[in-house]
């Protein structure tokens, strides 16, 4: 028994090894779509003096102090597709910032929006950054603004190094991508739960402190500004707005079938099994009658 004990002893590192790893996908979108320079698909849109592109157009760094932030948007809209960046953050205190990668109509419809956000949420020296996806329907245009938030805490620092997040939007899903391993699907279930109307891509910079670092907490801290971000690797396999119809809509499995492999799948069952921290279809406290897709 005691070397049965023990032998359980040297083997269980190595199952948990084998539990909480990155597993495959099978499937990679990123490498279907070559890296393009930033002036190919985007522009300037708020705080240019808060905003930096490399010579070679490959690298936008963006940041925040005390007196603004940054943000820059697509030059035109798009009906669906799959859009990327890859993104490093910046280590120690950013509490009460957040970074943000997403897809938007706000200024087309003010007040009557879509959005699909990839939110990065800053944090305290020690704790880890959260990762916020989020849907948004006709934004608040009846007073309430309703959000569809899943949250995620990352299985690497995403501070050490660049990582690749994407959005896949389509006529019959939306999927995001964290190093193409699918994190979530929002299928389409109703014309009302869904995003339909064309939008831009953004990314951008700023102080949300009072709800981004646990519900408010803590806030941004200009002692430790700029507080900084940067994006490279900008991919873009979509429909614009203004393509004839016969632009095919991007998928996220192989052979251009809607949903996911099950090799994908199984991919993003580990990472909301091991990484999801909230998924707003499972808070008691929120009102599902104003998502019905719960």
């Amino acid at each position: 028994m005691a070397l049965l004990f023990l032998f359980f002893l040297l083997l269980s590192p190595l199952i948990l090894h084998v539990v909480s790893s990155q597993p495959s996908p099978g499937y990679f979108p990123s490498s279907k779509h070559r890296a393009l320079r930033f002036y190919e698909r985007y522009a300037t849109l708020w705080g240019p003096q808060h905003q930096s592109v490399s010579q070679d157009q490959s690298t936008v760094t963006v940041w925040l102090d005390r007196t603004s932030g940054s943000g820059f948007k697509s030059t035109r809209p798009y009906r669906d597709g799959y859009f990327a960046a890859s993104v490093k953050l910046q280590a120690g205190y950013t509490a009460g910032t957040n970074t943000a990668f997403y897809l938007s109509n706000s200024e087309a419809h003010p007040g009557f929006h879509d959005e699909v956000d990839i939110e990065f949420l800053g944090t305290t020296p020690g704790k880890p950054y959260t990762l916020q996806t989020n849907v948004y329907v006709r934004g608040s245009g009846d007073g309430r603004i309703v959000g569809r938030e899943v949250r995620f805490h990352l299985w690497f620092d995403p501070t050490a190094d660049f990582h690749n997040y994407a959005i896949l939007w389509n006529p019959t899903e939306i999927i995001f991508f964290v190093d193409d391993i699918p994190i979530r699907r929002y299928p389409r279930k109703s014309d009302a739960t869904f995003p339909l109307r064309p939008m831009w891509v953004y990314g951008s910079i700023w102080d949300a402190s009072s709800w981004a670092t646990e519900n408010g907490k803590y806030k941004a801290d200009y002692r430790y500004q700029p507080f900084v971000a940067r994006f490279t690797k900008f991919r873009f396999g979509a429909c614009s707005a203004y393509t004839p119809r016969t632009c095919r809509p991007a998928t996220a499995s192989p052979g251009g079938a809607a949903g996911l492999s099950g090799q994908q799948y199984a991919a993003m069952r580990w990472a909301q099994a091991n990484h999801m921290v909230y998924d707003y279809c499972s808070d008691s406290t929120r009102d599902h009658g104003l998502t019905p897709e719960c």
